[in-house]
């Protein structure tokens, strides 16, 4: 599929199928989030995987807003969870290359280890779509991040983003209200050219 296409048909699927996914292309998408870009390279990135259906049901309780409202998105075969690390950005630009030697976090001018794992999840996003799959990000609450952690047993460092479900989607996923289109902002309204507040 070309580039330009994955962009044109990425949106966020709600409503999946339960149709298993073949496991090279679960481990493509995993694969495809390691070459996204991260700030000295530090890649302070990790992602939990739920691909076996009783690790899925789990998760499931964590995002109670989600199944309430779409509860189809429990059909999806994969659960990928982002989890960002700072620990890894303040030791690395601590060394000898970078020099930050406090680690000091207010050096930092935005938290890269969120935007980093960020686009880390756009790549997994879009290689989902190139794989005839369809995905959705969504947030989970500040209140459930301790409990998930619990249960799934990743270490307070490490500090999930949302997640992402990745599927076929279902026959009856409903059509995107033309709200989006009319809310979808253009180019000249976005983009200032040269200045702020010039478009042309």
């Amino acid at each position: 599929m070309e580039f330009s296409e994955v962009v044109r048909r990425r949106r966020m699927i709600r409503h999946y199928s339960d149709k298993p996914l073949a496991p090279e292309a679960v481990e493509r998408i995993l694969a495809t989030a390691l070459r996204a870009p991260s700030a000295g390279f530090s890649q302070g990135w990790a992602f939990l995987a739920l691909t076996d259906a009783a690790d899925r049901a789990r998760f499931w309780p964590f995002v109670p807003t989600r199944t309430e409202q779409t509860p189809t998105m429990q059909d999806a075969p994969l659960v990928v969870v982002p989890l960002a690390h700072k620990a890894a950005y303040l030791e690395r630009y601590a060394e000898p290359d970078k020099g930050w030697e406090d680690r000091a976090e207010a050096r930092w001018p935005a938290p890269y280890w969120y935007i980093d794992t960020g686009m880390a999840a756009l790549m997994m996003l879009l290689t989902a779509v190139d794989e005839g799959l369809d995905a959705c990000f969504f947030g989970i609450m500040p209140e459930q991040l301790d409990p998930f952690r619990v249960e799934f047993g990743v270490p307070g460092e490490y500090a999930p983003i949302g997640g992402i479900t990745v599927g076929y989607r279902s026959d009856e996923v409903p059509p995107q209200s033309a709200r989006i289109a009319e809310r979808r902002r253009g180019l000249d309204e976005v983009v200032h050219r040269g200045h702020w507040g010039l478009h042309n």
